[in-house]
């Protein structure tokens, strides 16, 4: 599911932001529909941005959500992530295939906060080591 492959920083950054977008909807949208949509978007690009980190690029294959999670879980070495964010993969497949799911404000609220946590985790292992004046989130 993963070949090698070197990023560049930029590249890294690259896909940083972009999940640090779609973590500044999530956080301000009083939808949680799109709370939710957003914060598992930024949830599966900072698996991306971590893989990037690590010289691995997902292929693009049935089943790379599940993969992404569980690569960022075991990068970070929290199984939370696994257990939440297949949660949510879940929740979005509902909605998505299955007619809809409701997600509640609180719900959505409690995934912008865990998603928080976890953006604070991947700057603290991809960027803060390197340069410890530097904190995006």
């Amino acid at each position: 599911m993963f070949e090698k492959f070197v990023f560049s920083q930029k590249q890294i950054d690259k896909y940083y932001q972009s999940a640090l977008r779609d973590f500044n909807i999530a956080k301000k949208s009083d939808v949680p529909e799109i709370s939710f949509r957003f914060s598992y978007d930024s949830l599966l690009k900072l698996a991306i941005t971590m893989c990037a980190a690590h010289s691995l690029r997902v292929k693009s294959k049935q089943g790379h959500h599940i993969e992404l999670i569980y690569k960022l879980s075991e990068l970070l070495g929290d199984k939370e992530i696994e257990i939440i964010g297949n949660e949510m993969r879940s929740k979005r497949n509902w909605d998505l295939y299955d007619g809809g799911v409701l997600i509640s404000e609180k719900d959505s609220k409690e995934y912008v906060g865990w998603i928080k946590s976890t953006f604070e985790k991947v700057d603290e292992l991809i960027y803060k080591e390197k340069n410890p004046q530097k904190k995006l989130i």
